[in-house]
C-alpha cells in the first residue's frame, strides 16, 4: 500500500478539498445506483470537513454514515463523536449508524454493531493523533492485536474506554482518507508515511490511503 499525501496551506483549504474529494466519491457510487457507506471519526479537522460537506449537493437517502470510534460516556457529553457528527450533518438525511456505547453490556454491543457494518466501505475517515493512535487503536492497547472482532473496546484512555473498529474492519474498505493538522503531528505523520508498525496507524493496511495534511504536519 502507497500513501498519497497532498499538503494545503491550512485547515480550512484542507477541509474544502477533503469535503470535495469525499462527496465526488459519493457521487460516483450513487451513480450506479448503489448507496455509498462511509465512517467518520472524530477531531477537529473532520468536524470542519462535515460541516462543508453537508452542503455539498448529494442524494443523502442514497448514503449511510458509521463511525470509526466512540467514547462510552453519555450521550450528552461534549466528548461524543456521534454528537458532532450529527451537528456537522445537520440539515442533511444522511443516515447516521450509532456505537450504542450506552449500552449495559459493551461486549453485545460490539457484535451488534460489527453485525451492522457494511461487507465493505466506500470509505473511511482518519486522523492520527500525536502518539500515533488512530481510530481508538491505542498504543501498548491489547486491541491493536485483536483480529477475530471487527469491533471492540479499547482503554481506559484520556480518561475514557471507547469503541472503535479493529485493523481487520478498517482493512474492508475501499479507500482511507486521513486528516492531519497541526505541528504537534508532524513527527506521527512521518511514521505513518513510513509504513512504521511502532505507531498504530502505520499498522493500517488498505487498497488505497489518501493522506491530507496541512503544512504545519507536514513540516512545508
Amino acid at each position: 500500500m502507497a500513501h498519497e499525501l497532498r499538503v494545503f496551506e491550512d485547515m480550512s483549504a484542507l477541509a474544502d478539498a477533503a469535503a470535495s474529494h469525499m462527496a465526488e466519491r459519493a457521487r460516483v457510487v450513487q451513480a450506479r445506483g448503489a448507496t455509498f457507506t462511509m465512517a467518520l471519526s472524530g477531531g477537529t479537522s473532520p468536524w470542519v470537513t462535515f460541516q462543508k460537506l453537508a452542503q455539498e449537493s448529494l442524494y443523502w437517502p442514497a448514503s449511510r454514515v458509521y463511525q470509526v470510534d466512540e467514547r462510552c460516556v453519555r450521550s450528552d457529553n461534549d466528548l461524543r463523536n456521534l454528537k458532532h457528527i450529527r451537528s456537522a450533518l445537520a440539515g442533511t438525511e444522511a443516515p447516521v449508524v450509532p456505537m450504542d456505547v450506552e449500552s449495559p453490556d459493551l461486549d453485545e454491543a460490539c457484535a451488534l454493531y460489527a453485525a451492522a457494518l457494511p461487507e465493505r466501505f466506500d470509505l473511511i475517515q482518519l486522523g492520527i493523533g500525536p502518539d500515533g493512535h488512530c481510530a481508538s487503536l491505542i498504543p501498548g492497547d491489547p486491541v491493536l492485536d485483536v483480529d477475530d472482532q471487527l469491533v471492540a473496546l479499547s482503554g481506559p484512555y484520556q480518561d475514557t474506554l471507547r469503541m472503535t473498529l479493529t485493523y481487520p474492519a478498517l482493512a474492508r474498505t475501499n479507500e482511507v482518507i486521513w486528516l492531519i493538522t497541526g505541528a504537534d503531528k508532524r513527527d506521527a505523520l512521518a511514521k505513518l508515511l513510513a509504513h512504521d508498525p511502532s505507531i498504530p496507524a502505520g499498522r493500517v493496511n488498505v487498497t488505497a490511503s489518501l493522506i491530507m495534511a496541512d503544512r504545519a504536519a507536514a513540516g512545508s
